[in-house]
Order: C-alpha cells, then structure tokens, then sequence
C-alpha cells in the first residue's frame, strides 16, 4: 500500500508522531489515513471533518491558499479548468454546485487540487514543465489532470524569519 510505506518512511525519517490530513466528507478517505495511522503507531487529525464545504473554501481563499486545480473529472469542468485556482472558480464551483450537485471542495472525486502557497508556509512551489493529459475523453465529464517536469521552492520575502506561530497569527490579514 503506497500510503503505509510513504507514512512509514516520514515517520523514519522525520521522527513525527502525528499525521494531518485533508479528509472532509470522504468516510473512504478518513478511514484510509486512520487505519494505516493506527498500524504505525501514528496520531490521526482531521481538523475539516464534516465542515460545510463552502464556507470551508472561501475561508481558505480569504486566508491566502493558493490552490491550484490539477486534475478535473466532473460535469462542467474540462481542459480549460485545469491550472486555475481555487479562487478564479469559485463561483463556477457554486454554479455547478446549484446545478448537478457539485461539491465545492472537489470531495466527490470532481477534482483534484494542490496547495502552492498559503501563509503557513516559508516558501511557494513553484512548478515547472506542466503538462496537460486526457485520461478520458468522455463528453459528459471529461477527465483531465496536470503532470510537472519539475518544481522549486521559491523563498517568500520576509517569511524566513518568522516562525510558524507568527505565519499562523497573519494568516488572512
């Protein structure tokens, strides 16, 4: 299992106790990070559990998350979608939401997303080589999603000094 033996070697590596994860609404995905957690002695947190999934977003967006779209697999998303941020369809996801039943957050499997920057963070990815890639070329719902040649850290002015409290405290302002 691919989640087990990368957990496994953070776990060697860095020594951490606990692991964070993104779980909303998927039972699928909690209970997945929860039981390879308990077979490696590991802290499972889900801090957005059940959260309502717009409110959630636009919380996220107002923080400063740039969440970037890498894969799209749902009616009314295609090719064009891919690479956008959160923040630039929003409300086409609430549209689409109102229309089909869309989940905002992407939970349905309608989506895929990757967190590029946000204030907790010391440095911004920047990604390289992005490649688009039809998986299925279905009329209905198309699915599409991103690959990356490469990627950096790109240090953020004036982050480096200040420690994760102080990143948290800013966050949104």
């Amino acid at each position: 299992e691919d989640l087990y033996h990368l957990l496994s070697r953070v776990k060697s590596e860095t020594g951490c106790t606990a692991v964070c994860s993104g779980a909303i609404f998927s039972t699928y995905q909690k209970n997945r990070v929860e039981r390879v957690c308990e077979r490696l002695g590991l802290v499972s947190i889900a801090p957005l559990w059940q959260r309502d999934q717009d409110p959630l977003l636009t919380e996220m967006i107002e923080s400063g998350f740039t969440i970037r779209i890498i894969k799209v697999a749902s009616i009314g998303l295609g090719r064009d979608h891919l690479g956008c941020t959160a923040d630039q369809l929003i409300g086409h996801f609430r549209g689409i939401n109102k229309k089909f039943g869309f989940n905002v957050c992407g939970e349905g499997g309608e989506y895929e997303s990757l967190v590029i920057d946000c204030p907790l963070f010391s440095h911004r990815l920047d990604l390289g080589g992005v490649r688009q890639v039809c998986h299925s070329a279905d009329d209905m719902a198309p699915v599409w999603y991103e690959t990356f040649e490469s990627f950096k850290l790109e240090e953020k002015p004036g982050v480096k000094e200040m420690g994760l409290g102080e990143r948290a405290a800013t966050a949104g302002s």
